[in-house]
């Protein structure tokens, strides 16, 4: 055997590389809208807390079925061809949120941005309601390629990492979610305020098509790729077990769709994403909304960009850890794979606990105390992600892997709707009540967002709790 043979190639960690730009830019165009929904979309088009939670909701539901089958979508298409389409519609569907005002102005017959702002009287319903239909055409394009995103990526994960790696590459490529959410305060309120809210969804959203472009001429299956030697081959198949060696010595079966929902491990997996996915969502569309509507910070403001970029470094920084918590726990206590995830998983299932104390230290401290938290919550429920995701790759073949993934984000997504749509509806109710409306020592919209903080609070350990019941110990699925 040859030098070059024997050394091996690190081309998986370019892939991982590959799907860390494309979840970056995946929630940098999911952050436009919240970042600009406060200070400058909401007084031009005259939308109430609970339009945006609608629309908000609804992408979050489309999402979900969408995420039903672009797992499907992604095994059948193929990885390299389905996550061309995922990023190229979502990207799109991004890009088309510029023309929502414009088509508003001509449908309700004003001529201009201005008159939009300045509108009274019966019109501003007619604008309203208009707008929101409009933006949500749009989030439903954002959504159905978006869908295509994490399954395609776990994919990628469980063709180019052994088993024992698959966590911690994941974690890497999900701090793209962290750091998506990092960049975006610190560049979209500013070209909103430079050059309007039209050009932020513009040029946030090009730049999927130029990951588009990369992706073509980098990726191949790890066999095919002219970028993998033998050494490094033999490396990701390293810890297969003798099941997984022989479905892939046979053509690869795929899993029938209503199959899936057989298997009481594709249940433990939708449930955990359906109790968790939704807390990380709220803090990502309402976080923006929050520091304005309790300090009167605006996301424009320095002190705003400080604090939505101080929340997101703290996410990006410690999330990190969280994929790597379970190969201690493989590597050095001679865990197997799945009990390591599951033990890591609960330790990060306390920290969210945390959010009980973000609204009585913010009324005692400062925005600065709950931005602190949210960032802990947020580094715990990236952790908690990273390793979820895996859980697919340790139990079902890599044929199906896609499949669950699409299923657990489509529960996610559900999960994610109630608590959007529901925020959205409390907020206004409560506000609207004001001091008529109570909750543990907080009156109006405070309480409102303290029974929301509640909820996130205790999510993981409930959604742990129940994957533990469903699926106590190591259980692989072969399809037959």
């Amino acid at each position: 055997m040859s030098t070059q043979q024997k050394v091996m190639t690190n081309w998986r960690w370019i892939m991982c590389a590959m799907l860390f730009f494309a979840t970056t830019v995946n929630y940098m165009d999911r952050q436009v809208l919240s970042l600009t929904f406060k200070e400058f979309i909401q007084p031009e088009f005259h939308w109430t807390d609970s339009d945006y939670g609608t629309i908000t909701g609804v992408f979050s539901i489309a999402y979900a079925i969408f995420c039903l089958f672009a797992g499907k979508f992604i095994d059948w298409m193929g990885t390299k061809k389905g996550y061309l389409w995922a990023i190229i519609i979502w990207s799109l569907g991004a890009v088309l949120h510029a023309g929502c005002g414009f088509v508003t102005e001509h449908i309700v017959g004003l001529e201009s941005k201005a008159e939009l702002l300045q509108a009274t009287g019966d019109i501003v319903s007619s604008i309203a309601m208009i707008s929101v239909y409009l933006f949500l055409a749009c989030r439903l394009i954002l959504g159905l390629g978006e869908a295509g995103n994490f399954p395609a990526a776990i994919k990628v994960t469980a063709e180019y990492f052994p088993k024992k790696d698959r966590a911690f590459a994941t974690a890497l490529f999900n701090a793209g979610a962290s750091v998506g959410a990092l960049a975006a305060p610190a560049t979209i309120p500013l070209l909103a305020k430079s050059l309007g809210w039209e050009m932020a969804f513009i040029i946030i959203g090009a730049l999927g098509f130029i990951w588009a472009g990369i992706w073509i001429f980098v990726y191949d299956k790890p066999t095919e790729s002219k970028h993998v030697n033998a050494a490094e081959l033999e490396y990701i198949n390293s810890d297969e077990e003798q099941s997984d060696k022989l479905q892939a010595a046979k053509e690869e079966k795929q899993m029938g769709f209503l199959e899936a929902f057989t298997h009481k491990q594709t249940w433990s997996f939708a449930f955990g994403k359906f109790m968790t996915d939704g807390v990380w969502w709220f803090f990502l569309f309402w976080a923006p909304a929050y520091f304005q509507d309790q300090f009167n910070i605006k996301a424009s403001d320095p002190q705003g960009i400080a604090l939505i970029f101080t929340l997101y470094a703290i996410v990006t920084v410690i999330s990190l850890f969280g994929g790597y918590l379970p190969k201690i726990f493989v590597e050095k206590h001679s865990m197997e794979p799945y009990a390591g995830r599951m033990r890591a998983m609960l330790i990060f299932a306390f920290f969210p606990l945390l959010a009980l104390f973000a609204q009585p230290l913010g009324r005692e401290m400062g925005p600065w105390a709950v931005a602190i938290i949210i960032g802990i919550v947020g580094a715990a429920h990236q952790s908690w992600s990273a390793n979820i995701f895996s859980t697919t790759g340790d139990m079902f073949p890599k044929s199906a892997v896609a499949t669950i993934t699409g299923i657990g984000a489509m529960a996610g997504g559900v999960g994610s709707f109630l608590i959007n749509k529901g925020s959205g509806v409390l907020f206004d109710y409560s506000a609207n009540l004001g001091d008529a409306f109570a909750f543990m020592s907080f009156t109006g919209k405070e309480a409102g967002y303290m029974i929301i903080f509640c909820i996130c609070a205790v999510a993981y350990l409930i959604g742990w709790c129940v994957m533990k019941t469903l699926v106590p110990k190591y259980q692989p699925v072969v399809v037959k």
